[in-house]
């Protein structure tokens, strides 16, 4: 039982997949969100059905984010996470080296705990 079905599996293919190995050993499959029960012949039916829409739905959404990214570096935007200036890196070592904890650094500094480790991997 799952809340939605949707949420199981990333396409059609591992759904039917998953479902094909339920039922050979003798699983049924409910979602509760969608009301689909496939120990009957409705809810198999329904099941696939939805499954091949919400992988449709995904790939539009996929398609979309993908052609917003290319429009956007055309433009010149940068897409990623924001480079760590090279004062907040030399404030890092020097706090670092004054005997600061990280969690003290992170505070001060305010950056995330991968960026300060991040910036004395590179040291």
């Amino acid at each position: 039982m799952v809340w939605k079905f949707d949420r199981f599996a990333r396409s059609t293919k591992e759904l039917i997949n998953a479902l094909e190995e339920f039922n050979s050993l003798g699983v049924d499959f409910i979602s509760y969100k969608e009301n689909v029960d496939t120990s009957t012949p409705a809810g198999k039916i329904l099941f696939t059905m939805i499954s091949a829409f919400a992988e449709f739905e995904r790939s539009i959404i996929r398609e979309r984010v993908i052609a917003g990214m290319e429009k956007a570096r055309v433009r010149g935007v940068r897409i990623g996470r924001p480079k760590i200036p090279p004062f907040t890196k030399q404030q890092v070592i020097m706090l670092k080296a004054s005997g600061l904890t990280y969690k003290e650094i992170i505070k001060k500094v305010k950056i995330s705990k991968s960026a300060y480790f991040e910036i004395l991997k590179k040291m």
